[in-house]
């Protein structure tokens, strides 16, 4: 799938906001909506190698299962979270989140998922309404994020390691 980019100013510190975004046991709590069951992948959820899996929420998706890991961590400018989906997490996942200055002291955060399909009929699959489902979500997910950010509204329940 071609890149989808969400972006929103949120009006709180760029450290602020990068040291929540770095947590990946965080992030269960602005994409519950549409990425559910979340279990860390290693005791330290807090910068690069830290990783999770979970169940993506997605019509017809009879293989829900996906993965992250945060490959690259910039303070305070950039985190890349790598990861794996679909069908025997054939299809690899890339996100990117940018952190830039905004007017007024905020900072504007810049979400961009690419997915590489490895079969045609994953790349069918994807074709069929994946690309507007995918940017609704991550823009609700954005929206969620300020809120947790500038009103403390939404904190859900902290993700733990699985079996633990």
């Amino acid at each position: 799938m071609d890149p989808v980019t969400v972006s929103i100013v949120v009006s709180a510190p760029r450290d602020r906001v990068f040291d929540y975004l770095q947590d990946i046991a965080n992030h269960a709590e602005f994409t519950d909506h549409y990425l559910v069951d979340w279990h860390l992948t290693r005791i330290d959820s807090v910068g690069r190698g830290a990783g999770a899996r979970f169940r993506v929420k997605a019509p017809a998706n009879r293989f829900s299962w996906g993965d992250v890991t945060f490959a690259e961590v910039d303070r305070p400018h950039r985190i890349v979270e790598v990861g794996r989906t679909g069908k025997n997490n054939r299809i690899r996942t890339l996100g990117v989140y940018e952190l830039s200055p905004a007017e007024a002291g905020g900072t504007r955060v810049q979400f961009t998922l690419e997915t590489a399909p490895a079969t045609f009929a994953d790349r069918l699959r994807e074709g069929l309404g994946a690309r507007g489902w995918t940017r609704r979500r991550n823009a609700r997910a954005m929206r969620r994020l300020r809120a947790i950010l500038e009103d403390g509204e939404g904190q859900g329940r902290r993700v733990t390691v699985a079996g633990g």
